[in-house]
């Protein structure tokens, strides 16, 4: 048992190197989990329902990769998003007839894009400061500083929401997730994992995708309604 862990804990190590590419080492952990996430953003920008399956694994490879680059908002973000994956799997497949009544697409109105976004700004504040100093609170599990701790913070907390947003089918989800990945890029870049930094490229465009179809098939649905009632 103790030889099956270490080898999966081997397996995990971001200098288990899969390939090497224009003299950039490739990581099994970071190679599975980039390409897995590609295919999950890819589905949920269809509304598919595999995307969540599929992102709960991304995850829990990224939980691994992003604890050995020092990127901790990242790993806390990548644990919520196994929970909320599970969250968001049974919403669109096994949810309760009367939950399933809200998961047509549509937009939040203003008020409630006024609280997310207060919720935003408040906790990317309250997180930065928490991570500024995780090396202080807990030693002995993360024994160096955290790397870009406000927009490390910014970008998991706007994946909170976007999350969230997603689960609930409201189109704004894709405003947070192209902010995110704006940023993710640059971020990851700095961070040396270039793969990521070109996965985040991939999720814009995706992203920019996700929103005109989510769009559209508003646009469908209200039709739809308005020739229903007119009928």
């Amino acid at each position: 048992m103790n030889g099956l862990i270490n080898g999966f804990w081997e397996f995990l190590s971001i200098d288990n190197i899969f390939f090497t590419v224009w003299g950039y080492p490739m990581s099994y952990v970071e190679f599975i989990g980039t390409v897995l996430n590609i295919v999950c953003v890819y589905l949920a920008s269809k509304a598919n329902k595999l995307n969540w399956p599929i992102g709960i694994v991304a995850s829990v490879l990224y939980i691994a990769l992003f604890y050995q680059i020092q990127l901790y908002s990242d790993l806390g973000e990548q644990i919520y998003f196994v929970i909320t994956g599970f969250y968001g799997w049974w919403l669109w497949t096994r949810g309760k007839d009367s939950i399933k009544k809200d998961l047509a697409i549509g937009y939040n109105d203003l008020k409630t894009n006024a609280e997310y976004i207060l919720v935003i700004i408040v906790g990317t504040l309250l997180l930065t400061e928490f991570m500024k100093n995780i090396d202080i609170f807990f030693p002995e599990i993360f024994v160096e500083p955290a790397a870009y701790p406000f927009w490390d913070a910014l970008t998991t907390v706007m994946s909170f929401a976007a999350t969230i947003l997603m689960a609930k089918k409201r189109v704004e989800c894709w405003y947070l997730w192209i902010l995110v990945d704006v940023i993710g890029v640059q971020l990851y870049f700095a961070k040396d994992v270039k793969f990521i930094a070109l996965e985040y490229v991939i999720f814009l465009a995706l992203a920019i995708g996700g929103w005109l179809d989510w769009r559209k098939r508003y646009g469908k649905s209200i039709r739809v309604q308005t020739v229903s009632v007119r009928a």
